[in-house]
């Protein structure tokens, strides 16, 4: 099974180095020197991890064969994937891969259908689950423990308490209002 595991940002520096987007839990696993990784778009790898560093709180990559700034900016954008078995799971009991999450029914708390997971959207602060509702409308649901408190794998489903006005517009509440003066 693949895995998309980081994305290639800008050239850093002349000597080949590139910033990446980590897009995994488990960066010091999969995107460790030596490891040989498949791309999106696939014409531009396999690419071999030639040496990794933070610098500046970003991880920088070099590869084996990008010795320039000029070959590292053509990877920009690039899709690093990994070959994972499909029965490997995270270390951490608290984590899954998105091919876990992906098809599990949502329900609420009280058991109420909410749809099916069809994506799992990596923003940089957090993940959301996005969930095909059965009228064929999308919901995002933020993916931290407030919100979605279990995931249950044997029972292929994902156990939601959203917050007033998740599901419905009619329910938010507004947390202040400005007075007219």
């Amino acid at each position: 099974m693949q895995l998309v595991v980081a994305r290639i940002g800008r050239a850093h520096g002349i000597k080949g180095e590139v910033t990446v987007e980590v897009r995994t839990d488990e960066p010091e696993l999969r995107l460790g020197p030596g490891a040989v990784l498949a791309t999106e778009p696939s014409s531009v790898g396999p690419l071999t991890i030639a040496t990794g560093r933070v610098h500046s709180g970003r991880l920088l990559l070099r590869f084996e064969g990008v010795a320039d700034r000029t070959a590292a900016e053509a990877l920009r954008n690039t899709l690093l994937i990994a070959e994972v078995d499909p029965e490997e799971v995270p270390e951490d009991p608290e984590e899954f891969y998105d091919h876990q999450l992906i098809d599990l029914d949502v329900v609420t708390r009280d058991g109420t259908d909410v749809g099916r997971i069809s994506e799992v959207s990596h923003l940089p602060y957090q993940d959301l689950l996005i969930v095909q509702r059965p009228d064929g409308s999308e919901v995002m649901i933020p993916f931290v423990a407030e919100i979605v408190p279990e995931i249950d794998l044997e029972e292929q489903r994902a156990v939601i308490d959203p917050p007033p006005g998740l599901l419905d517009d009619s329910q938010a509440e507004i947390a202040s209002s400005r007075e007219d003066s």
